[in-house]
């Protein structure tokens, strides 16, 4: 009974640092969202007060920088929460875990 328990518990457990894990990417996109947004309108409205017209000043790189960079952190931050990394997902990680099990054992296999 006490295995299926402590299976219980590692579940719950899984369970809740996953619910964590999404709350802050939530948090993360809606701040990316939000504060964007804001240094991209202020960035036109302070562009056009300077004498730019509206495409010269929505269209600088300045407006969008913040986007492009932030957005890289985010990108990383996405495929992490969602286990989108082909190279180290999942599985990745149960085939080495399996490989260095198996590579032990013949190591200890040869000293018997």
């Amino acid at each position: 009974m006490e295995i299926k328990e402590g299976s219980q518990r590692e579940k719950l457990r899984k369970a809740k640092k996953r619910v964590a894990d999404l709350k802050g990417y939530y948090g993360h996109l809606t701040a990316y969202i939000g504060v964007n947004i804001f240094i991209s309108v202020a960035k036109v409205i302070g562009g056009i007060n300077n004498g730019e017209t509206f495409s010269e000043a929505f269209f600088d790189f300045g407006t969008f920088a913040t986007w492009i960079f932030w957005g890289i952190g985010l990108f990383f931050h996405t495929i992490k929460v969602f286990s989108l990394n082909p190279l180290f997902g999942k599985d990745w990680e149960e085939k080495q875990i399996k490989k260095f099990m198996d590579e032990d054992r013949r190591q200890s296999e040869k000293f018997r």
